[in-house]
């Protein structure tokens, strides 16, 4: 219904500037016939003649004389409502974007997408959160922008796209005996480790890889993020896990191949499609998605 009044609308406002149904029907790109039935609705929706006959052609009444401006004011205003956003200017953003991530993919992302962010949208500001919200519908809720990690449980209307697949690798200390000789699945077992575990879990895929082989690990203590995870392998010989992105090494800690067949870890972004056209905030997937993968590639040359 909306629709076809806007047309109407339109209609009118063509005839209003023509003062001819032939006119009009011709610019309209329809037939005088069709315009005519228009103007006999319009008539009748108004009470108002809008446009009588005057010798070979049509004049407005007072009330078209009326609201012939402000006709014309809604037609634009409506147009640039429906106008799809082709003049995005990132420059022009005054915007908050929301990203849940986990601590890892933070250290490393964050300072390269803040990068090129300011460069382009000097006034858009990012807000970081933890995956306290995964498994729920956070993106449906409008609570997030985008989901950055291991996509699980999501809704099932929600948008998605890979970023990289990365290998599960040991860490420990760069001056722990792990390090003395090569390291195999039994030496890996024998070392305490740490677990991460936001629910304070301390069995996970390693422990079933090394189940099939015979081998046990001890997990001496389990924290709930990646970050303190580092820091305890740091000053300990506990050796705990990460995956190949992050911060580069140089904190005192060393990375290595884990001796065991591992399924790998497949990373995306997920959004809601509520954003699918949105300009910014496609602009703003782009920007995360492409610095990203130029992080991922860096530190896999």
């Amino acid at each position: 219904m909306i629709t076809k009044d806007l047309n109407l609308l339109r209609i009118l406002d063509v005839l209003l500037q023509e003062n001819s149904v032939t006119a009009a029907a011709e610019r309209l790109g329809t037939s005088p016939p069709a315009v005519s039935r228009s103007l006999a609705r319009l008539r009748r929706m108004t009470g108002d003649s809008l446009l009588v006959r005057a010798g070979q052609g049509l004049v407005p009444t007072p009330r078209a004389v009326e609201i012939r401006e402000e006709l014309r004011a809604v037609l634009h205003r409506a147009d640039q409502i429906l106008r799809p956003g082709t003049e995005f200017d990132p420059g022009d953003l005054r915007r908050t974007f929301t990203v849940q991530t986990g601590e890892l993919f933070l250290l490393g992302l964050a300072i390269p997408l803040l990068d090129s962010v300011r460069r382009e949208a000097p006034g858009a500001d990012i807000v970081f959160v933890p995956e306290a919200l995964e498994g729920t519908p956070a993106l449906r809720r409008g609570e997030i922008d985008v989901e950055v990690g291991v996509l699980q449980h999501l809704d099932p209307e929600i948008r998605h796209e890979h970023l990289a697949t990365l290998p599960v690798l040991g860490v420990a200390r760069s001056g722990h005996p792990l390090f003395d000789a090569p390291i195999d699945a039994a030496r890996f077992a024998a070392a305490d480790h740490i677990g991460i575990s936001r629910r304070g879990r301390q069995r996970g895929p390693i422990d079933d890889a090394l189940g099939r082989i015979g081998l046990r690990r001890r997990v001496a203590v389990v924290v709930p993020s990646h970050t303190s995870a580092m820091l305890l392998a740091r000053s300990t010989d506990l050796v705990t896990l990460t995956a190949a992105y992050g911060p580069d090494r140089g904190d005192g800690l060393r990375t290595f191949p884990i001796p065991l067949e591992l399924p790998a870890i497949e990373i995306g972004i997920a959004w809601h499609p509520r954003n699918d056209g949105d300009p910014a905030h496609r602009w703003f997937r782009r920007r995360l998605t492409a610095t990203f993968r130029a992080e991922h590639s860096r530190r896999a040359t």
